[in-house]
């Protein structure tokens, strides 16, 4: 009699965990991930076509809102002044992008970030929750994507260094300054983590070591920059209440001190990339780029509410700035929708509860804050919006029993 309950209790488990997996949000803000993920023209173990990484990574989004619709069946969704501002971005954009020069390309743009707001409407009520599903879920993403970039650089190290000796992705094309910022991302969550006490010192150092080598491969100083600036802000969040946030910030006071001293001329020569003054300076050329849409003389309805969405460049030229893309796409009104997601968040943080989650919080908006600067995708569908979305879920109010 046992042998036969055996396998039908293990059936019944399997078909349980099944259900809540699916359940949950884990798969939705898997199929998320992808779709914002970074498809860039480089070289693979197994070259992929443009048109098909694109159709993936684009195709995707109907996937995660099916996912989203079996996860929350009745549709519930909550009040958010977060995903309103963002939803307004989009309805403005798509309002504007019908008149647009390239009106197909950039209506595309933004229904998908309609879409991809409308799946994180669905995901509302796991918002605020203890148990940080949205932020377990964003970690879980990370680590399988900073695994799938070290097993490509095993395999095929060629591929995976062949941007300049910096790591990319070898197994899907990723550009070293994403793969950099997912494993910065990973990094300082794991660690702000690991000071509240909310995960085990082995998983901790485990991910530490992988997202540690991936962000030194990756060689990606804006990562590095946002990584020092984001655990400054989120340590001091901590400092006062936990003590493991006090003795680990004397012992890497006085580490950093060390290394800085004995190895500064490595330290620089690792930081300068072998390039001039001139290229630092310029920001690797990006400030011309700036000047030139700087120096743009539009209608003032366009310079109200832009152009439309673009694919971040401006005559062949990425924009690699939140701040200008924005300004070219969506005018001084976009520029005032993400300024006021980032003070939302910022007032949510500061009149939130010390701990682990307004730690975590505070470290992602300064991280985003410092990679604006530098990178574009504050304000539309990408890995930063996601980024500030984990943050907001962490400072929402508790859910009631919404999905009951």
């Amino acid at each position: 009699m046992s042998t036969l309950t055996l396998p039908s209790n293990r059936l019944a488990l399997g078909r349980a965990r099944t259900t809540a997996l699916l359940r949950g949000p884990l798969p939705v803000w898997g199929a998320l991930f992808f779709n914002v993920l970074a498809f860039a023209e480089m070289p693979t173990l197994v070259p992929i076509p443009t048109i098909v990484g694109q159709l993936a990574t684009q195709g995707v989004l109907i996937l995660a809102l099916l996912l989203a619709l079996l996860a929350n069946p009745r549709g519930v969704i909550r009040p958010n002044l977060f995903l309103v501002l963002l939803t307004m971005l989009g309805v403005v954009a798509l309002m504007v992008s019908i008149h647009n020069e390239f009106v197909f390309g950039s209506t595309y743009r933004a229904c998908r970030l309609i879409g991809f707001a409308l799946v994180l409407w669905l995901l509302t009520p796991w918002w605020g929750r203890p148990d940080y599903p949205l932020l377990r879920a964003h970690l879980t993403t990370l680590r399988i994507i900073l695994f799938s970039i070290v097993v490509g650089a095993i395999v095929a190290p060629g591929a995976a260094f062949s941007y300049g000796g910096r790591l990319s992705g070898a197994l899907w094309p990723i550009p070293p300054t994403q793969v950099g910022h997912y494993a910065a991302v990973l990094l300082g969550c794991t660690v702000l983590l690991w000071f509240g006490g909310a995960i085990r010192g082995r998983t901790a150092w485990w991910t530490l070591l992988l997202a540690g080598g991936v962000l030194i491969g990756a060689h990606t100083r804006t990562a590095l920059v946002g990584l020092a600036v984001g655990l400054g802000v989120a340590g001091a969040s901590m400092f006062m209440g936990y003590a493991r946030v006090r003795r680990t910030s004397a012992l890497v006071g006085v580490v950093s001190v060390t290394v800085a001293t004995l190895f500064a001329p490595l330290i620089l020569k690792w930081l300068w990339r072998g390039q001039t003054v001139e290229d630092a300076t310029e920001l690797t050329g990006r400030t011309k780029v700036w000047s030139a849409i700087l120096d743009i003389r539009r209608p003032w309805l366009e310079e109200l509410f832009g152009s439309g969405l673009s694919n971040q460049t401006f005559n062949g030229l990425s924009i690699d700035s939140t701040w200008l893309a924005t300004y070219q796409n969506q005018g001084w009104f976009g520029l005032c929708a993400v300024v006021a997601l980032m003070l939302l968040l910022i007032l949510l943080a500061v009149t939130h509860r010390r701990g682990v989650r307004r730690a975590i919080a505070l470290f992602l908006v300064a991280y985003c804050i410092v990679a604006s600067i530098t990178e574009t995708g504050l304000g539309a569908a990408s890995p930063y919006t996601l980024d500030l979305v984990v943050a907001a879920s962490l400072l929402a109010a508790p859910p009631g029993d919404d999905l009951q």
